[in-house]
């Protein structure tokens, strides 16, 4: 069982940045691969970024290429999404995942073998 604890959303003024965490619980963490997922308001849950178990691969959605960098430390059991040029199209809940699936099948999105319950950001213009 693993358990997944969100922190680093707010508000913050286009063009800025966060970062947001993904705390894991339980001693295999290095065995999945880790990723984040958003849901806007009226919108359906969509990929944003996932990074591999050795932390080596990594995909991003197009939207966020270039802005956004996920990151993580095996010995701390976290993953990290850096959100920079933050747009009021980025507001919405961000969810971290782990998956024993490879980080691509993350990104092709499905079922996750778990879920954070989220933290909201929201972008102000």
């Amino acid at each position: 069982q693993v358990q997944l604890v969100e922190s680093g959303g707010g508000l913050v003024q286009a063009g800025g940045s966060l970062r947001l965490s993904c705390a894991a619980s339980g001693r295999t963490f290095s065995r999945y691969a880790m990723g984040w997922f958003r849901q806007a308001p009226g919108k359906e849950r969509e990929f944003v970024a996932a990074i591999s178990y050795s932390g080596v691969s990594t995909y991003y959605a197009d939207s966020v290429q270039g802005r956004f960098t996920i990151s993580r430390d095996n010995a701390k059991n976290t993953v990290y999404l850096q959100m920079n040029s933050l747009k009021p199209e980025d507001t919405a809940v961000y969810y971290c995942a782990a998956d024993t699936h490879s980080a691509q099948a993350m990104s092709a999105g499905g079922s996750m073998d778990y879920w954070g319950k989220g933290t909201l950001v929201t972008v102000s213009s």
